[in-house]
């Protein structure tokens, strides 16, 4: 299995790094949308989509013009997953799956660029995403970016590193599955992944910083307070976080755990080239 890390599109709110812990000044911060090409005997498959071509083209509705404009969104064609698998050298009719660690708008905006995908998210996230009850969950949840068709989970496996899983993603191995992390929405999981030489754990947003990992946890306060207003249940997100943050100490050295939103990959991803990054370990 080799794991690509890829950036597709990004966030440059105003606040530097009071926002992302390393730009100077108050000017705009970078806050990654950080996505996994990985390669499988079973084809391509995606962890998270970024946001996606369409959401250039037609960035209103697609997106809410709310989260454009306090996000500053920052949209590319050749800063989607689409495209960013064409620069590697891959076709994307060969992306077979696609597992999603939540359906936030900055996460889902690529899934109807694959329209040939199987897409795998946890069963409760799916259904927030259909309610969108609250002005937030309708500025979260796209409808124009989640018309592809899904396979929902909720069916509970074994444990990983004491954590609960959400297994059997249909079409694929053992080795992909769902680790619920609740707390930023109420169906959000990590999507752990077994590279034959250590374990993955792409955590979404689950922590927004690497830095949360730390103990005590750290967090630029612009960060925290985006964290703070996203989050649908701060006990349980919270409790996401201590879980994760008791993963890397007790088996950092069997599990690379990386975020969405961090700029700065941790020092275990190996940095080949611009905007591109291959994960290997062992």
């Amino acid at each position: 299995m080799r794991i690509h890390v890829i950036e597709c599109g990004s966030m440059r709110p105003f606040g530097g790094r009071l926002w992302d812990g390393t730009t100077p000044g108050i000017g705009p911060a970078h806050l990654a949308c950080r996505c996994l090409l990985v390669e499988t005997e079973e084809g391509l498959v995606l962890v998270d989509t970024g946001f996606g071509l369409d959401d250039v083209n037609r960035p209103v509705p697609r997106l809410s013009r709310t989260f454009l404009v306090a996000d500053r969104i920052h949209l590319e064609a050749d800063e989607t997953a689409i495209s960013r698998l064409r620069a590697l050298g891959f076709n994307p009719r060969d992306v077979r799956h696609i597992v999603i660690t939540h359906l936030d708008f900055d996460h889902a905006g690529g899934l109807t660029d694959f329209p040939g995908a199987r897409v795998h998210v946890s069963a409760e996230e799916a259904a927030a995403a259909r309610r969108r009850t609250t002005p937030k969950a309708r500025g979260r949840y796209r409808p124009a970016q989640l018309a592809h068709p899904m396979r929902e989970y909720d069916a509970p496996g074994e444990p990983w590193f004491g954590l609960p899983t959400l297994r059997g993603l249909d079409g694929l191995p053992e080795g992909i599955f769902l680790v619920p992390l609740p707390g930023h929405t109420a169906g959000h999981c990590g999507v752990a992944l077994d590279t034959g030489h250590g374990w993955v754990l792409h955590a979404g947003d689950a922590v927004f910083m690497h830095a949360e990992l730390d103990e005590p946890p750290r967090m630029p306060p612009l960060a925290s307070a985006y964290a703070n207003f996203m989050q649908v249940d701060r006990d349980a997100r919270l409790e996401s976080r201590d879980r994760l943050r008791a993963l890397a100490r007790d088996h950092g050295e069997e599990v690379t755990i990386l975020c969405t939103h961090d700029p700065v990959l941790p020092p275990r991803v190996l940095q080949p080239g611009p905007g591109q990054r291959i994960l290997t370990l062992g």
